[in-house]
């Protein structure tokens, strides 16, 4: 006998969240494929120089984005982090007008593509240097400590390539000595580039690490949004509270190259990613939400063809804006009217 919608229902292990919520999780996770699509064929077009994918981390930004708490808490991204960045507000007319350097873009065309920033969402600029951003994450986490800022915290995120990385250590190692209001999340898709993880540690997690600074370390299913949403939660909320921070390992994969100027088929085989997309968070949450009577397929499919609209209507409208003015060239370059450049 067939189960019923409600007893079907109570089968997902939903980790607290409402049935919106869920359905968030699932449009932010097809709104960054798509996004990542697009990237892509803008750049196979000549029409942008660079862009970065994030396929394969779609769980895991969906379930950390939902326990970011918006007005609160700070996110510092590297540049794999669409999925975070949407899920915490960013349009993606934002995104696209990064991407087409336009004059709309919140850094007028300055910053690197897949770098996102919004201040008034508390998405901090980044740094192109692997790891150079979590020094700056700890130093806005060590601020709200000094201003005495209760119930705010700093999500920083890297891929595990950046722990091979000096910023990395000394940021992980300073917070925990002044036990800060931060949680290091870091997405494992198994590449650093071309470098696999075993030829950067002799551990089998990165958060094996942790005990090494006196921190709680914590590996989650990042093809699962609700895993990793309940290890992030749990870890976002011990920070609010004062209990310092937590090393956060969310173990995916990285299905396309690195970037538009990568070809990774000189480092790894068709065959591995073909296994890997078995476990692809995408279709395998829909159909989750699907067995559970969260969505039905019809829902589902108008889910994705709101995406596909969306993403349609903020290319046209990013790439129909102006290109910053050369007047402005020296503009948010320095605090002030000092302009040494003209003296």
């Amino acid at each position: 006998m067939a189960k019923t919608t409600a007893a079907r229902g109570r089968d997902l292990d939903r980790g607290g969240l409402s049935d919106e919520q869920l359905v968030a999780m699932l449009r932010n996770m097809l709104l960054q494929r798509q996004l990542d699509n697009r990237g892509f064929q803008l750049n196979r077009q000549g029409k942008i120089p660079f862009a970065l994918g994030s396929e394969g981390h779609e769980a895991v930004q969906a379930g950390a984005a939902m326990a970011f708490e918006r007005g609160r808490d700070v996110l510092a991204p590297y540049y794999r982090d669409l999925g975070l960045a949407l899920g915490v507000g960013m349009s993606p007319f934002e995104i696209l007008s990064s991407l087409f350097a336009r004059q709309t873009d919140r850094s007028m065309g300055r910053q690197f593509p897949n770098h996102y920033t919004n201040h008034d969402l508390g998405v901090m600029s980044i740094s192109s240097i692997i790891a150079g951003h979590c020094t700056h994450a700890v130093g806005v986490a060590a601020a709200f400590k000094y201003r005495g800022e209760s119930g705010r915290a700093v999500l920083c995120t890297t891929g595990e390539g950046a722990t091979s990385q000096g910023e990395w250590h000394e940021s992980v190692n300073y917070a925990a000595v002044h036990g800060l209001p931060i949680v290091f999340l870091v997405q494992n898709n198994e590449w650093a580039i071309s470098t696999p993880q075993d030829m950067q540690m002799k551990v089998a997690n990165v958060a094996d690490k942790a005990p090494g600074y006196g921190l709680p370390g914590v590996v989650c299913d990042g093809f699962s949004p609700i895993a990793t949403y309940r290890v992030m939660h749990e870890a976002l909320e011990r920070a609010h509270a004062g209990g310092g921070p937590t090393i956060v390992e969310a173990k995916c994969y990285r299905f396309l190259s690195h970037s538009t100027d990568d070809d990774d088929r000189t480092y790894r085989s068709r065959d591995a990613i073909e296994e890997r997309r078995k476990l692809d968070p995408v279709p395998r949450f829909e159909q989750a939400l699907i067995e559970a009577g969260v969505i039905d397929e019809a829902l589902a499919k108008r889910l994705k063809q709101d995406v596909l609209r969306e993403t349609n209507e903020a290319t046209d409208a990013a790439e129909a804006q102006p290109y910053p003015t050369a007047e402005s060239l020296y503009t948010n370059v320095v605090a002030g009217d000092y302009k040494p450049w003209q003296d």
